[in-house]
């Protein structure tokens, strides 16, 4: 018996990619994830391409390292797109059925989904999701899957992602220079939430934090679906460069320095225990932490509580224009129940859950990949959760890609639909 498809998908995020190799599981309708690399990459910012040639020799070293893990050649790859380039919105549509004939097929549904689409954007931007929210017929809300029913008036909600064409075109180009082909692109967000958040927090209400390097992406999920997402222009590498200046230490020392002492809580006068990814860890505040200065040569000192003088101003701010976009949403009591979900490579500081409690006044806690199987690198740190997501993410076919690879397919619109809603219902 012949192994399933490989697929691979790759996070173009903030100084770094993120690349993910996986195979779906027929039987168990479950991604293995068989291979997971990491490239730091400077010609990309902020999920925008700043430099081509740079984010294709990065692109060509991790999609590299991970053939040599799975032993065999990637053509292709799923692209995780992110950045404040992107935009998002809800958007209604409604279609009549006039034929005498009421009952409603999966062409109605992908008509009436498609009616959306027809929204005034601007031409530089182009539509990368239409999501559908929620269903009603002969105004009856609710309705999950409105086909094999009857109704004269079928219309539907839908969440709606755009992007900025120049910056889609940009990484485009940057993956064809390396030698790949672009299977999909896909909005990242999206992506890490369908497999860090649980069917029923998205019933009952929570809210998605994805903290990366340049951005924090934010996404809002009530009764079932996604209602809200925002990109705010602020992320885990401000508090890299806090304790750079604060330490006069470089940018690598400084996240160093984050990554293993760091802390987002007020330490006590004692040693006490804090928890980091669900591990209890020994902690002195009186503690001594060295580094090399800027100068790349002298030692320096710095005790470990003194880390988070540095380090908790810019938490507070990340999270208080965290729960200001909440606020802003009109949704902010429909997340209580389920509470946050705090993802991305950011997350993993000790103090930081606690932190988000405080501030969202919600209960908090990490996001790891879940009903996923495979390496356990992949599995138990959030920095890999948006690019093994992406695998996870296919599952949704075809009808929601951009535009440009839409006309690219080898079925039209409605087929591709048809194929979606065959998969969904």
């Amino acid at each position: 018996m012949s192994k399933p498809e490989l697929i691979a998908g790759i996070d173009m995020g903030s100084g770094q990619l993120v690349c993910a190799v996986g195979r779906r599981n027929p039987d168990q309708d479950q991604i293995e994830v068989v291979g997971v690399s990491k490239q730091p990459c400077r010609g990309i910012k902020g999920g925008v391409v700043i430099n081509i040639d740079e984010t294709a020799l990065s692109i060509t070293r991790v999609v590299e390292s991970v053939e040599e893990q799975c032993k065999e050649t990637i053509r292709d790859l799923i692209v995780g797109i992110r950045g404040s380039h992107t935009q998002t919105f809800n958007h209604h549509g409604a279609i009549n059925i006039a034929r005498t004939d009421k009952e409603i097929t999966n062409e109605d549904v992908a008509q009436v989904i498609e009616s959306t689409k027809a929204v005034p954007i601007s031409t530089d931007r182009e539509i990368i999701h239409v999501i559908p929210q929620d269903f009603v017929l002969d105004r009856q809300q609710g309705v999950p899957n409105p086909v094999g029913m009857e109704g004269s008036l079928l219309e539907v909600e839908v969440h709606i992602v755009t992007a900025g064409t120049s910056h889609l075109n940009n990484v485009w180009r940057a993956i064809n220079n390396a030698g790949f082909g672009i299977r999909e692109p896909i909005y990242g967000l999206l992506a890490v939430g369908d497999i860090v958040v649980t069917q029923e927090e998205k019933d009952l209400g929570c809210l998605l934090v994805d903290l990366g390097g340049s951005t924090t992406g934010l996404a809002i999920y009530t009764d079932g679906g996604v209602k809200f997402t925002k990109e705010i222009p602020i992320g885990a590498d401000s508090i890299t460069n806090d304790l750079a200046h604060g330490l006069r230490t470089s940018l690598s020392q400084a996240k160093m320095v984050k990554e293993k002492y760091g802390v987002a809580i007020r330490p006590a006068k004692k040693k006490v225990l804090v928890t980091s990814a669900g591990v209890e860890e020994e902690f002195d505040p009186e503690g001594d932490v060295t580094y090399t200065s800027v100068d790349g040569r002298t030692q320096r000192q710095v005790q470990r509580g003194t880390l988070y003088e540095f380090i908790a101003p810019r938490v507070e701010e990340i999270f208080t224009m965290v729960k200001s976009e909440m606020d802003r949403s009109g949704m902010e009591e429909q997340v209580v129940a389920g509470g946050a979900v705090i993802t991305g490579g950011g997350s993993m500081m000790p103090g930081l859950i606690n932190a988000a409690e405080k501030i969202l006044e919600i209960p908090a806690r990490h996001g790891l990949p879940q009903n996923i199987t495979g390496l356990p690198e992949a599995l138990s740190h959030p920095s890999y959760a948006t690019a093994v997501g992406l695998l996870a993410f296919q599952s949704y076919g075809d009808w929601g890609r951009s535009h440009k690879y839409a006309r690219k397919s080898s079925g039209g619109i409605f087929e591709n639909m048809k194929k979606f809603l065959s998969e969904v219902f």
